[in-house]
């Protein structure tokens, strides 16, 4: 384990790696983590859209239990985390797409709060992180599916800043990372499409083909590990 204390932002986050004294590495490693202990669901469907968000600890088995709300209820939603912060990013909340962005502060329960927005409001859409950069790609607009992919700071507050584009637009589309490069799979682009993409997320740019899926689908969803 190490510690983060930045004076400035009076800031003190534990995580693996090295100590980190205002941004400077005092040896060690210093890759970002920007997985946790505890693992948050918000939003999505009943019979209506809601703004609840769950927690459970993932070391252990058992039934999640109310972290807070959204500040919108809506559906189609992405997430994505650094580790200490975890962000809820566009949806539809029945009438209209969202481009919200909110967060919470995973270690505490309670509601969330406003972020900034996305480039697009939309649905469906899809995210990822490298510990420090949050990606949102595709999903639906209220006029079209798009290709669009956002990039936010998530230790900041602030709107979604263009990052470049998926090879397809679509919609229902998953996302993971291994702290380097994030992937976009799968998703409704006309037809089903069982295309993968991927991004270097410390860079700004357009997506490149990474191969198939094995089967054509929507709607799936994406994690990554060891």
């Amino acid at each position: 384990m190490s510690l983060t204390i930045n004076h400035q932002l009076n800031d003190i986050i534990n995580s693996t790696g090295t100590i980190t004294i205002n941004g400077v590495a005092a040896g060690g490693d210093n890759s970002p983590v920007w997985y946790g202990s505890r693992g948050l669901f918000g939003g999505g469907y009943t019979t209506a859209e809601n703004n609840v968000i769950d927690y459970v600890t993932i070391a252990t088995t058992g039934n999640a239990t109310d972290f807070g709300d959204l500040t919108e209820s809506k559906r189609g939603v992405a997430a994505c985390s650094n580790g200490a912060r975890g962000l809820f990013g566009g949806g539809d909340d029945g009438l209209v797409r969202s481009n919200v962005i909110e967060y919470v502060t995973i270690s505490t329960t309670g509601n969330a709060q406003d972020f900034g927005d996305l480039t697009v409001a939309r649905l469906g859409v899809a995210s990822c992180s490298d510990g420090a950069t949050g990606l949102f790609g595709g999903g639906s607009s209220s006029t079209a599916r798009v290709t669009t992919i956002d990039y936010v700071t998530i230790a900041t507050t602030g709107n979604a800043i263009d990052f470049g584009d998926l090879t397809q637009d679509r919609i229902y589309l998953a996302a993971c990372s291994d702290g380097t490069y994030g992937l976009f799979g799968g998703g409704l682009f006309g037809p089903y499409s069982n295309r993968i993409d991927y991004v270097t997320i410390a860079t700004t740019g357009n997506a490149t083909d990474f191969g198939d899926l094995t089967v054509s689908r929507q709607e799936l969803s994406s994690c990554s590990g060891t």
